[in-house]
């Protein structure tokens, strides 16, 4: 066995298996499985800020050095020969002022981190760098994922960039953005449109990917989760290594949680980072498993004890109601999510916390970001909402440093951008009434004229100050 392995969750069982093995869980107890290394035996740096300066491989198709590689040696489990990239990893962690002031913190306490600057527009390239790396590792001729948009657009991504990757991508039908939809099919990936939502979509692909000796690519798929780490590592780097306050990202199949605590308590551990911030996950109120099983019913990790009872009758109780997710934040549109005990770890040891938003402050919020030259989706708005909330709250103080993770690109979803901008607020809430939204406070409507040059002028006068000519 080589410096890394895969090991079972469950503190009871405690299966460790070669990391040549493609399992979709533990074949002891079926809990999830982690990526576990002897560092002991592996050379590290001893300070943090010498971390991912190794730049020499692999780069990606544009001949950048991918940012997920770079810090190769936090998540060594595949030699350099079969690391995978497509120029995944930059992205900008950028300081914010005016969202700041929104979220209600002092100057110098907001930070966004946007991963819609990776190659297929949202943060599952850093996943999907380590998934198709083990595939590589592996031999894997075809990859699957069931997807709310965007895991189908980075698997379709990486397969059409390998030449040699076949990608089959479930997806509930009409439960898709387009912008998400159209870059799987334009990839060329095979599109099946699954009658029912992701949780339908996510229960068949397992059961396909078993009986066809698929490799899964969904963050169930422990090397996924590897990548995803690495999204902690920049911002870390971006702040020089200065552990901030809070770590605050959307919540939907809790894989970049349960990553980020992960990359936390492993930098913690070793070391190389003096604390912890505390992590917040976001859920959409229309998709609210995790708050409503940790903050109504007591839902805890409990050292790794967790109460699978409790998770099997909150998930009853949602057959039994008809129940299914709805929200607009689509990414995050999830009732049944994979990670969950994994992220209720990374909630223990970090000391995190879970809360809801509505779909109408998720808007709002993603208005407030855009102004900042920042184009996000909706669901990656819920981290700066759910900040926000915080705030109001008192949990958060205004002196606090606080890191929000933007997931995606704006142009995922643009048709709920238009709709907040463009529209009256009639017609608004004929599109987005069923989800509650029902107004645009930071609407930026645009303004209809005569194909008059005088006409122009006016309306041009009318929104400059000081006028025009002054």
């Amino acid at each position: 066995m080589s410096h890394a392995y895969q090991k079972c969750i469950n503190p009871a069982c405690q299966g460790e298996f070669d990391i040549g093995e493609t399992l979709p869980g533990c074949p002891r107890c079926g809990n999830l499985l982690d990526i576990q290394y002897n560092w002991d035996k592996l050379p590290l740096p001893s300070r943090a800020r010498d971390l991912g300066r190794v730049t020499s491989w692999p780069a990606g198709g544009m001949g950048q050095v991918s940012g997920v590689w770079r810090f190769g040696d936090l998540i060594p489990f595949a030699p350099l020969e079969n690391r995978v990239s497509i120029g995944e990893g930059h992205t900008q962690l950028r300081p914010s002022d005016r969202v700041g002031s929104y979220a209600g913190l002092k100057p110098g306490g907001l930070w966004l981190q946007y991963e819609g600057l990776n190659p297929s527009g949202s943060f599952k390239d850093n996943g999907m760098a380590g998934a198709f790396t083990h595939a590589s590792l592996v031999g894997a001729k075809v990859a699957a994922c069931a997807s709310t948009g965007n895991t189908s657009a980075s698997l379709a991504a990486f397969a059409a960039a390998s030449g040699a990757m076949r990608a089959v991508i479930f997806i509930g039908d009409g439960k898709v953005a387009y912008g998400k939809l159209s870059q799987a099919l334009d990839y060329g990936a095979l599109t099946l449109l699954v009658k029912g939502d992701f949780d339908d979509a996510m229960a068949r692909v397992r059961e396909v990917c078993q009986e066809e000796n698929i490799y899964l690519v969904n963050s169930v798929n422990p090397f996924r989760l590897e990548g995803q780490k690495t999204i902690v590592y920049r911002v870390l780097e971006g702040l020089s290594w200065e552990v901030p306050d809070w770590l605050v990202c959307p919540g939907g199949n809790l894989g970049n949680s349960s990553a980020f605590g992960k990359a936390l308590y492993e930098l913690y551990d070793l070391g190389l980072i003096p604390r912890m911030p505390r992590l917040v996950v976001v859920n959409s109120a229309g998709a609210p498993t995790l708050s409503r099983l940790v903050n109504k019913h007591g839902l805890v990790w409990n050292g790794g004890t967790v109460d699978d009872k409790l998770i099997d009758s909150y998930y009853a109780g949602l057959d039994a109601r008809g129940e299914r997710a709805h929200t607009l934040a689509s990414a995050i549109e999830i009732n049944r999510p994979v990670n969950l005990k994994k992220c209720l770890r990374a909630l223990e040891r970090t000391q995190g916390l879970v809360l809801e938003v509505s779909d109408q402050e998720i808007l709002d919020a993603k208005a407030q970001v855009a102004r900042e030259g920042i184009g996000c989706e909706p669901a990656s708005a819920a981290s700066l909402a759910g900040t926000r909330v915080l705030r109001e709250r008192g949990v958060i103080a205004p002196s606090d440093r606080v890191v929000c993770i933007l997931t995606g690109h704006q142009l995922k979803d643009p048709h709920a951008t238009v709709a907040y901008h463009g529209k009256s607020l009639a017609e608004l809430a004929e599109d987005y009434g069923s989800f509650g939204v029902s107004t645009a406070p930071f609407a930026n409507r645009p303004v209809r004229v005569a194909n008059s040059l005088g006409e122009i002028i006016d309306a041009v006068r009318r929104d400059v100050r000081p006028p025009v000519g002054k």
